[in-house]
């Protein structure tokens, strides 16, 4: 009889392999990074591998033909580990099914190597151990081949999303610095009148005029109407109602009716309610204390 331990373990093996097909399959729908770079990555891979088992092979063109009986055993481990078992697990802090699935990878891994060893046998020694090169029959040297490689790739991988972070973050300064920086000129009392955007609390329209209400509690009128003005305000910006505009950086509270921006409760219209909840409920605006 089987016991119950034999009976988990088989359990968790069939587990690990349902899961490496589904993410074959997911893999294959996905474009995780453009064909060429991939392409060019193992090209880079084989020839490197191939300069360093030439030597002890005295024949390159042996080398070559290991390697490349090899490299399925690398590519598959390398995108099971980078694409699945990194993103899946260790970056959601699942860490026991990490290490259990990494261990099961480096099971199979082992297993596909072998096989690779014995296909070397027969096709490149035909059948003489004696020609086999002692270097590459050391599975353990292989497999720390197999995972130098994988991990570089892991390395590659973060230094490329470190550097669109990077990127993302630059943006978002850049885009913060100009919108404290940039003004808005409106014809008040027969003058120009140049408005920080970030001391505009709300716009009110008033028929042919708007009403612009400050930080500092000052307002400007001017003719104009909200539909044009609104037009050249960032997206820092919201319409909750044909006679109001609200700077979010000054939302205070709200609820399904109303906002309130420096005390002051503005009704949110029916007609402009359902994309104003939907902004306000995923804005992410850091309002003012």
């Amino acid at each position: 009889m089987v016991s119950r331990q034999n009976q988990d373990e088989n359990l968790y093996f069939i587990d690990f392999f349902l899961i490496q097909a589904l993410w074959i399959v997911k893999l294959l729908k996905t474009k995780v990074m453009s064909m060429r770079t991939h392409i060019l990555f193992w090209l880079i891979v084989v020839l490197l591998l191939t300069l360093a088992f030439g030597p002890s092979y005295n024949s390159y063109e042996q080398a070559f033909y290991f390697v490349s009986m090899l490299l399925p055993v690398i590519v598959s481990t390398s995108y099971f580990f980078n694409y699945y078992l990194v993103p899946q697990y260790l970056f959601k802090q699942r860490y026991f099914k990490f290490f259990l699935y990494f261990i099961y990878t480096i099971i199979v891994s082992t297993y596909l190597e072998m096989i690779v060893l014995v296909g070397a046998f027969i096709l490149l020694a035909n059948y003489q151990y004696e020609k086999m090169n002692p270097v590459t029959t050391d599975v353990f040297v292989l497999l720390a081949t197999l995972y130098m490689i994988v991990f570089a790739k892991a390395f590659m991988l973060q230094f490329k999303k470190f550097q669109q972070i990077q990127i993302q973050l630059k943006d978002l300064a850049d885009k913060k610095v100009i919108e404290k920086k940039a003004a808005i000129s409106v014809r008040s009392d027969r003058k120009n009148v140049q408005i920080m955007l970030k001391d505009i609390c709300y716009i009110e329209s008033l028929g042919d005029y708007l009403k612009i209400h400050l930080e500092n509690e000052n307002t400007i009128l001017t003719k104009e109407t909200i539909s044009g003005m609104y037009k050249n305000l960032p997206a820092s910006f919201l319409r909750i109602h044909r006679s109001f505009v609200i700077n979010l950086h000054y939302l205070e509270a709200y609820t399904k009716e109303f906002v309130v921006i420096k005390g002051k409760e503005l009704n949110i219209s029916r007609s402009y309610k359902k994309q104003v909840l939907e902004k306000l409920d995923n804005s992410k605006v850091e309002m003012k204390d």
